[in-house]
């Protein structure tokens, strides 16, 4: 094989019909041969950070969640079990509090001060009125950096519709509980719950975004890549197999995903309900959504259209109920036990589904090829609630799993057992740094998190 330094640009584009892009996954093409040292380094996959947030916390009376012992040897209790085959890509973190979350004189409204604080480390101000006031949140101080590099800063999505506007919880905006994600201190960003409308937002929305004339679209039984398929054509005869590979599984993700957006618009359309309580796109089943805006997030990864993405699986303080597990209750409300059996066993249950969602997420990550790895080896993902006990609002031992290597930079396979009241936030700017984003200071951080890197 000749040896060359040219190769396809990062930043090549698929270009279709109604002026539709579409980026592509790091190819091997993307990389050429006889690079210097500083070349190789820049043609390296980056690192992505993903925050998928849980609310009302995650139960550990049994020891249901937290290990038993530190270290690589540590056992996997049963709500975590589902994660256990990414053990090597895996850290169990414990010990580590969000003290923002805390009342510090506030009185009630823990759900509030969770949401906004988990992120952020910052104790949000009380108040169901316009002058809400919290702080920039960890993926946002990396949006801002990593944005310059791609189409889209971030992606805030979700998997439970926003709150009314006012008041939520005890005086507290919803505005705290709708979101992990704040661009300033007075701005939090939505998040996103409709797949049609991030699908739209990553590949392009064609000439208009009235509802009937997506269903027109939708029953034309077209897709974007049909448009495509000419540059893929004549793209692939200069790749290698490898290449052709990647790029095949690409678009085949991309058709899968588009197809069943448009089924469970197809679905909707047939439902006589009000637009209000059942936007369009948005599958009925609790699995299927959350496989949707899961292989949204990956796919925007995976070409690079942003570093950073936040999963609202629920809204701090949801009340969802899990009839899939036989949990007709809401959530929130089982949460509030008060050692009541039964309701432990359901709020166990509920906490079971929350894992599995995000193991979905995991696995997704892990079989999606990317440069020398998948993206999994490449990124930083963290798991976790803002609260402890749900029964008791607490802020202290957070729930937290941290998946991924970030480039080789993370020795994973073990459970590491922080000092009490050791800041969540050593963490979050551990994380900044692995993502290459360097900040000083963040919330009431006394430094980075430790034994992260141990070898």
């Amino acid at each position: 094989m000749l040896l060359t330094k040219k190769a396809i640009a990062r930043r090549t584009f698929l270009r279709g019909l109604a002026g539709t892009t579409m980026a592509l996954p790091l190819l091997d093409a993307m990389i050429p041969a006889m690079m210097t040292g500083a070349e190789s380094a820049a043609s390296k996959s980056p690192v992505r950070l993903g925050f998928a947030y849980v609310p009302n916390g995650i139960i550990n009376l049994g020891g249901e969640w937290k290990p038993k012992v530190t270290g690589s040897n540590f056992e996997f209790a049963s709500t975590m079990k589902v994660l256990e085959p990414y053990r090597d890509r895996l850290l169990v973190l414990s010990g580590l509090t969000q003290n923002g979350g805390r009342a510090l004189q506030d009185g009630a409204g823990d759900h509030a001060r969770a949401g906004a604080s988990w992120l952020t480390g910052v104790h949000p101000k009380k108040t169901e009125g316009a002058d809400i006031h919290c702080g920039i949140s960890a993926d946002q101080i990396a949006a801002k950096e990593l944005g310059k590099q791609t189409q889209i800063a971030s992606l805030e999505l979700g998997l439970e519709a926003a709150g009314l506007a006012g008041g939520c919880d005890s005086g507290y905006s919803c505005a705290y509980t709708n979101t992990v994600s704040w661009r300033s201190a007075t701005t939090p960003l939505p998040v996103e719950v409709n797949p049609r409308a991030v699908f739209e937002r990553l590949f392009g929305d064609g000439q208009s975004t009235d509802p009937k004339a997506r269903l027109a679209r939708m029953k034309e039984d077209s897709s974007i890549l049909d448009f495509m398929m000419e540059d893929v054509s004549r793209m692939k005869t200069g790749l290698g197999t490898r290449d052709k590979g990647k790029l095949t599984e690409y678009l085949d993700a991309i058709r899968d995903i588009e197809r069943r957006i448009q089924l469970a618009e197809a679905q909707s359309a047939n439902f006589k309900m009000p637009l209000m309580s059942k936007p369009g796109g948005i599958p009925d089943d609790f699995d299927e959504h959350a496989k949707l805006m899961i292989d949204l997030q990956v796919i925007a990864f995976q070409a690079d259209l942003t570093r950073v993405g936040t999963l609202m699986i629920a809204r701090e303080g949801s009340n969802r109920s899990y009839k899939q597990v036989d949990v007709p209750d809401g959530h929130h409300s089982v949460t509030h036990h008060q050692n009541d059996p039964e309701k432990i066993a359901k709020t166990i249950k509920i906490n079971e589904v929350h894992v599995k969602t995000f193991a979905y997420y995991v696995e997704k990550m892990k079989s999606t090829p990317d440069g020398d790895g998948n993206l999994l080896d490449h990124s930083l993902l963290l798991y976790g609630s803002s609260i402890n006990d749900g029964n008791k609002h607490s802020h202290d031992d957070l729930p937290l799993v941290l998946l991924g290597g970030a480039s080789g930079q993370v020795k994973s396979g073990r459970h590491i057992a922080y000092p009490a009241e050791t800041p969540m936030n050593n963490l979050l700017l551990t994380m900044l740094d692995k993502a290459g984003v360097q900040t000083e200071k963040f919330g009431d951080a006394t430094g980075r998190a430790e034994h992260l890197s141990d070898v």
